[in-house]
């Protein structure tokens, strides 16, 4: 009995090895102590596949791949170092789309591969090269989108424009014709092309009315889509590492954004459909007109007094902490709080800063203690006996309007309750709506006090008052 095809070859063991560190390290990438090992043993996985690969005997041309590899692992290393954690949305975004440039990229060398042989290729051929164009295309496009709405090249606000659904509804329509047509014709150039371009403008479209407060969800949503395109893309070149690779990021992605959604207590559909934060409110909650009350403003002397003499005070980071890069002065706040024995605490709302975990990354980056890190259901129930709840940027993470106004448009949404504690300290640069469009009705409570300014600067003044205690 001839066992010869029963012993796995090197290329198999490895990418066996490789599927198990995936699944190793995503298990460790769910919690924010191990998510550095995570990565790295993800990236060890990664490594192997990748020599796998290489040992394939149909690679034709290894300096051409080792001149690629090496280029990107130059590009990869300057970006690693270079790109401030602040930046790390966008970077997120900009790597989905390279994922999904990559995908559409090997569905078009595979159709133009295929288009001298003879033979006509088979249907699952077909239906992978479409699958792999439609979403890669979708993934790369709009996370362009999405990179320029955060780095503020264009206008982070939903945009629209009359008969958008329509438009997107006909071009969608025109690709599944296209398909079909392709189905029965695969190597008619023209409408393959026609199939690549409408997957391009779709990309587009699909983001362009998503914004504000919803950028988290799209972000991980069009992390799920690069995954997808990668599987769709192993089928394409018969890769079994890539199908599983693929299939990893897809599924998680998805998990992933449904727990974005939750967060905001919205549906997907009305995230992708409903232009959020495109229309500006005055009301706040359920007090009505929230412009004809005062925000009380304090300095930085008084409101070190009730940090350094409170006994526990909760810290909820927002967007306003990482545009400022205040989480380091945010951390030396911390030391010198705990030196006085004040208790101390962050929450973390799932759906605070640009992307999922945003807080939590920034905050790593300041060494912050991990038991320290609280998420929102954990800390909602011990606000009612913190002394100082201290918000640092966030704005509609903590709007009371979210639980008590049923016209407000972030009605229902799971919110950090600290209008609970005993005194709130909100720092903010003004009096502006969040990404929601809506008034906050936390500022204008009686025990609210807001202090104005940059917070990196704010810490930074807070933090010389309270060693002076």
């Amino acid at each position: 009995m001839d066992i010869t095809g029963f012993i796995p070859t090197g290329i198999e063991i490895s990418y066996l090895v490789a599927t198990a560190l995936f699944f190793i390290g995503l298990k460790y990438l769910g919690s924010p102590a191990t998510a550095r090992q995570g990565n790295t043993i993800a990236a060890v996985g990664m490594l192997l596949a990748v020599v796998g690969t290489l040992l394939n005997a149909g690679v034709v041309n290894y300096s051409v791949i080792f001149l690629s590899i090496a280029i990107g692992s130059a590009i990869g290393a300057i970006g690693a170092y270079k790109v401030a954690m602040t930046e790390m949305p966008q970077m997120v975004g900009l790597l989905n789309g390279l994922g999904g440039g990559a995908s559409t990229l090997i569905a078009v060398a595979e159709f133009l591969r295929g288009l001298p042989a003879a033979e006509v290729p088979s249907i699952d051929s077909r239906i992978t090269l479409i699958l792999s164009i439609l979403i890669g295309g979708i993934t790369l496009t709009g996370s362009l989108i999405a990179f320029a709405k955060l780095q503020e090249l264009m206008s982070g606000s939903p945009i629209t424009f009359p008969l958008q659904q329509p438009v997107n509804i006909l071009l969608f329509a025109s690709f599944v014709v296209g398909s079909g047509y392709f189905l029965t014709v695969p190597k008619d150039e023209l409408v393959f092309l026609g199939l690549t371009a409408i997957a391009l403008i779709l990309g587009v479209l699909f983001v362009l009315p998503i914004g504000g407060a919803d950028m988290p969800v799209v972000v991980s949503l069009l992390n799920s889509f690069s995954g997808i395109a990668a599987a769709a893309a192993g089928f394409v070149l018969m890769n079994n590492i890539l199908i599983i690779a693929g299939a990893l990021v897809g599924a998680s992605g998805i998990i992933l954004t449904q727990i974005m959604c939750k967060g905001m207590n919205r549906s997907l559909s009305s995230v992708l459909f409903g232009a959020f934060g495109g229309v500006k409110s005055g009301k706040g909650g359920a007090g009505g007109a929230v412009e004809d009350r005062t925000a009380r403003s304090v300095d930085a002397e008084e409101c070190a007094m009730m940090l350094g003499y409170a006994q526990s005070v909760v810290i909820v980071p927002g967007y306003g902490m990482a545009v400022a890069q205040a989480q380091h002065s945010v951390r030396e706040l911390a030391d010198q709080l705990d030196r006085l024995g004040v208790e101390v605490k962050y929450a973390i709302h799932p759906v605070a800063g640009r992307m999922p975990g945003h807080m939590n990354v920034l905050l790593a980056e300041a060494n912050v203690p991990y038991p320290q890190l609280y998420d929102m259901d954990d800390i909602n129930t011990q606000f009612d006996r913190v002394d100082v709840a201290l918000v640092i940027g966030a704005n509609d993470v903590v709007n009371p309007a979210a639980r008590s106004d049923s016209n407000s448009p972030i009605f229902g949404m799971p919110i950090l309750d600290v209008d609970k504690a005993k005194h709130t300290i909100v720092i903010k640069r003004g009096m502006s709506t969040g990404f929601a469009g809506v008034e906050n009705e936390l500022f204008y409570l009686d025990k609210t006090m807001m202090l104005f300014g940059s917070a990196k600067d704010v810490v930074g003044k807070l933090v010389s008052e309270i060693k002076q205690l």
